[in-house]
């Protein structure tokens, strides 16, 4: 009876001891799992904060140029308008020198006219307008009066909102890559706060949890352009 009772005692130190044992490993393999997925997280949460401060930048400098050209735009309009005054008084001119009869002062006013307007009021004036009453009012509003200055400012005007809407789209991939940002970050708080508990349901269920959310920020990573 004794050296059975020995034997029993002995088995059952050594279940206690491979079970002991089992669960040491599956403690181990819970940590090495969780490490991993610190450092996946850890650097996806990099890889994605760089991303995001990327898109910023690039909004940013979108929204800098679509400034600039807007001044830009803004300034040639502002020329446009004061050649356009310009020529309209220096017709003004003309027209009160030709109907005085005081041709050289009429010839001069026609030299004074920039080269665009020169080209219209030479259009303008071969319709008789002076005594056709069907004639246009004034060169500008003849086909061929081009105002470069005036194009300018419009092609100037769509390129600024061009690149206003390069900045929106930049800002909203920089706000896509601050909420997978905000994902990841929320993994590596489940997985630090599941090391504190020693009751494995609690442990496994935030680590669960924690893959969940590391594969959804992984997929909303992987779809999202790169800056």
């Amino acid at each position: 009876m004794g050296e059975a009772n020995a034997n029993a005692e002995i088995a059952h130190h050594l279940s206690e001891h491979g079970e002991q044992r089992q669960k040491e490993r599956r403690h181990e393999a819970v940590e090495i799992l969780e490490a991993v997925l610190l450092s996946l997280v850890a650097v996806l949460t990099a890889w994605s904060g760089y991303q995001a401060a990327r898109w910023d930048g690039d909004s940013a400098r979108d929204y800098a140029t679509a400034s600039r050209l807007r001044i830009e735009s803004d300034q040639y309009f502002a020329r446009s308008g004061q050649t356009l005054d310009y020529n309209a008084g220096t017709f003004n001119t003309w027209l009160e020198a030709t109907v005085r009869g005081e041709n050289k002062l009429a010839a001069l006013m026609v030299k004074r006219f920039t080269p665009e307007y020169r080209s219209a009021f030479k259009a303008w004036l071969a319709l008789d307008p002076l005594h056709d009453p069907k004639a246009p009012p004034g060169p500008r509003y003849m086909p061929e009066y081009k105002d470069p200055l005036a194009d300018k400012s419009a092609e100037l005007s769509k390129q600024s909102s061009e690149a206003f809407a390069g900045g929106v789209h930049a800002r909203e991939k920089g706000e896509k890559y601050v909420r997978a940002t905000v994902i990841l970050a929320t993994v590596l708080f489940l997985i630090a706060l599941g090391q504190r508990f020693d009751v494995r349901g609690v442990r496994y269920g935030l680590i669960c949890v924690s893959g969940i959310l590391l594969a959804y920020g992984v997929v909303l990573i992987m779809t999202l352009p790169r800056a």
